[in-house]
């Protein structure tokens, strides 16, 4: 079920937009991130050093920013690098079980080409 946007007392129009659509950039802009991270286009150990200090910073600084929009800004950079954090966990995992998909061809690889030979 839809419910009604509450719309914050004196809050723009460009305000009001960024904050309806924050979590959609902070994603779009982690998807980009990601791809060049994986890619090696952007050095990996830089990105997430820069992706700590940026969530760090926004956990240590983000609730004093004034006006709203900084805030949201920061927020969406905050967001965007958190999920950017992830994408080696992700790597790891998917790797593992491409890996141990391989393993379970080759055992039955190996199974079917035995039980030909008896």
């Amino acid at each position: 079920m839809l419910e009604p946007s509450v719309i914050e007392h004196r809050e723009s129009g460009p305000r009001r937009w960024l904050r309806e659509r924050r979590l959609a950039i902070a994603f779009w802009i982690a998807v980009v991130e990601g791809i060049l991270f994986l890619v090696g286009a952007i050095p990996r150990v830089l990105t997430l050093a820069v992706a700590v200090l940026i969530v760090v910073g926004y956990f240590w600084l983000g609730h004093r920013l004034r006006p709203q929009a900084l805030r949201d800004v920061a927020w969406i950079a905050a967001v965007s690098q958190a999920l950017v954090m992830l994408i080696p966990i992700l790597a790891i995992v998917v790797g593992t079980l491409a890996l141990i998909g391989v393993a379970i061809l080759a055992v039955l690889a190996l199974v079917l080409l035995l039980a030909r030979r008896g």
